[in-house]
């Protein structure tokens, strides 16, 4: 039989590094995961327990497709809690991870063929989702100077049905301000185009709180996660705010698409949702990884950095050392044990000259790893041993 060609998408980068790693391990090395962007720790206690819980007396089957009404009750409520927005409960879908969340926006709010505007650097899955369903992306190139975000003359002359962006940013951690979302929003708004906006990395922020685009519209599609913040990668769950009059048909492709997000995961997102002490446990290993990387990287020679706003990354141009990120993070993992991610999932132009480092491992890993990145660099001569 054949294959679609809507189906032949690009392979996700950091999985094969992943991959190499693990086999690596199995070989009895010992590896400091620098790759992968999903926390160390398991789920909060709080949500193991409610599980735990849960499975003596309840067969867990299908929810409803919208997902458990008390958890859309509570995703509603942290939004008055962390944004003073009063969200109605209504609006908001749980879906199976993020990823399940892009596929149904995407499904529901363009035709085949709509054109979608994506910043690079960016997540490389909207890219493959889109292709997938027979949509455009447009990826955009950022600048340095607007700190890898988009900006509304970025847009100019461009045609377009959508726009993505993220705001903490994968993988360079840079958040919008206020005012830079803002002038996206009504950009995209005048177009008469459908703005969306990943805000998974919202909750792991340093110097200043992240913008939800509710604050600024309602008229705006938000994918969220509890993966990220709520440390429940594996577990597969997520959710949407959509404006009301899209709800119903997001509904309908979820009943058809997933029947429903998995009802254990459902029940231990809302005892997670009420673990705020061990999540800030979390984010004060976040905060003291995220300044062992802002010194140890440029101390081991990867100083052209600029420092994350949000979620747990650095994203460091190494163009003057090499035009081959992916051999670059393959002699590091063979050579010292790092495992690091190429730029190349990122920015189909600039990413041969890029690396990701996220730091969400435990500190002493990321101590470790900044030792074995410098005597890699000290080795092939970028710095003085």
């Amino acid at each position: 039989m054949r294959n679609s060609s809507r189906g032949a998408v690009d392979p996700f980068i950091v999985m094969d590094v992943m991959e190499a790693a693990r086999q690596a391990e199995a070989e009895g090395r010992h590896i400091i995961h620098m790759e992968v962007g999903q926390p160390s720790t398991a789920a909060p206690a709080a949500a193991r327990d409610a599980l735990t819980k849960a499975m003596q007396d309840d067969a867990l089957g299908y929810t409803v497709a919208l997902g458990i009404p008390a958890l859309r009750k509570r995703i509603a409520s942290l939004y008055k809690d962390w944004y003073n927005v009063d969200l109605d409960p209504a609006r908001v879908v749980v879906t199976p991870g993020s990823s399940g969340g892009f596929v149904l926006a995407f499904t529901a709010l363009f035709d085949a063929g709509d054109r979608v505007v994506l910043g690079a650097p960016g997540y490389p899955s909207y890219r493959q989702i889109l292709k997938a369903q027979n949509l455009v992306p447009v990826e955009v190139q950022t600048s340095a100077k607007n700190r890898l975000q988009l900006v509304p003359e970025d847009l100019a002359g461009i045609d377009y049905e959508g726009i993505m962006v993220a705001s903490p940013a994968n993988p360079s951690g840079t958040m919008l301000g206020r005012p830079e979302l803002s002038a996206l929003i009504e950009t995209t708004h005048a177009k008469g185009a459908t703005f969306l906006s990943d805000e998974i990395y919202h909750g792991i922020e340093y110097e200043k709180k992240a913008v939800s685009a509710l604050e600024i519209s309602d008229d705006v599609c938000v994918i969220n996660s509890f993966s990220k913040y709520f440390s429940m990668t594996g577990w597969r769950l997520g959710w949407l705010v959509l404006p009301e009059p899209q709800v119903r048909q997001v509904e309908r492709l979820a009943q058809n698409m997933f029947i429903c997000a998995p009802h254990a995961a459902q029940i231990a997102a809302l005892g997670a949702l009420e673990a705020k002490d061990e999540l800030q446990a979390n984010m004060d290993v976040y905060r003291k990884n995220r300044q062992l990387m802002l010194d140890g990287l440029p101390a081991a020679g990867f100083d052209r950095i600029a420092p994350p706003d949000g979620a747990f990354y650095v994203y460091a141009d190494i163009s003057h050392l090499t035009n081959d990120s992916a051999a670059f993070a393959r002699a590091i993992l063979d050579e010292v044990g790092v495992a690091v991610t190429p730029g190349l999932d990122f920015d189909q132009q600039r990413g041969a000259g890029t690396l990701r480092f996220s730091y969400a491992r435990s500190s002493a890993d990321i101590a470790e790893g900044l030792e074995r990145l410098r005597r890699f660099m000290a080795k092939h001569g970028h710095i003085h041993a």
